[in-house]
């Protein structure tokens, strides 16, 4: 629900206002009488009539909408959680989720998933490309280094993978539900036109998913238990939960717990047996 401005949205806007540089960022130098950007400046660069910011300023105007929100967290040039506070001040809620192209994790995120020794891990986009996981995710899961980067996908593994679609013992609902996810995900954070090739390969290579995706399921990426078989050590029940990156919401932790102290075993036998 839209909320009127508060003072405390003008006092964050004018502290982010004075705080650049105006010659950085091609205004003319010279004298002011404040530090910073001139009202009408950040007005400019946002898009939105300089009567209307200087109200923002001073806590009147109306509530401002989350395009020029938006507009102004480009203005001020602010972090992505300066972005997520303005939105909170201005609307009493958090911004929506942007797509973000996949990249790296940093060392602590990585060294959170290697602390699960025997529970696979790995990290995965709003379009289900795996950009990080453990060493029980490489034994157990899939080998993903040693994949090209466009078959770390969970999506192409499910379906085009025989392998893979062998291993899932309830393969047809496991399928079904990381489905409705996916369709979930990426409307959720803007991704669907990008993740649209992707649709369109796995619909024709897979009658599977284009018969799943044909049947428009939503689901939310919740808890759940996935049971693996593997040619060598048998059965393996892991339970599964979704946890969001903090500062990427676009970005989930996927996490495999084993069931049970016989399945822990497997897992680390199956680890023990990975090279590096």
């Amino acid at each position: 629900m839209s909320t009127a401005p508060t003072g405390a949205l003008g006092t964050f806007l004018r502290e982010r206002r004075t705080r650049l540089d105006p010659a950085a960022l091609g205004y003319a130098g010279g004298r002011r009488r404040t530090p910073g950007l001139r009202r009408e400046e950040v007005a400019q660069r946002a898009g939105i009539s300089s009567t209307w910011y200087s109200w923002l300023e001073q806590g009147r105007g109306g509530a401002p909408s989350a395009h020029a929100l938006d507009g102004l967290a480009e203005a001020l040039m602010l972090t992505e959680a300066e972005r997520e506070h303005l939105f909170v001040l201005g609307l009493g809620r958090p911004p929506g989720i942007r797509y973000q192209p996949p990249g790296g994790i940093t060392p602590r995120l990585q060294r959170v998933l290697d602390a699960f020794d025997a529970s696979p891990a790995i990290i995965r986009t709003a379009t289900w490309d795996v950009i990080a996981w453990n060493r029980s995710a490489a034994a157990v899961l899939a080998d993903y280094e040693a994949l090209p980067l466009a078959e770390r996908n969970v999506l192409r593994l499910l379906f085009l993978d025989p392998k893979r679609r062998e291993a899932d013992v309830d393969w047809e609902n496991v399928a079904r539900f990381v489905v409705g996810v996916f369709r979930g995900d990426t409307v959720r954070t803007g991704a669907a036109a990008i993740v649209q090739p992707l649709v369109d390969e796995l619909r024709a290579k897979s009658p599977d998913f284009a018969r799943m995706w044909r049947d428009s399921e939503v689901h939310s990426s919740c808890e759940g238990v996935r049971l693996l078989r593997h040619p060598d050590v048998g059965e393996i029940a892991l339970e599964f939960s979704a946890f969001v990156v903090d500062s990427r919401p676009d970005l989930a932790m996927l996490v495999y717990s084993p069931v049970s102290a016989d399945d822990a075993a497997r897992v680390r036998a199956l680890s023990a047996r990975k090279p590096g």
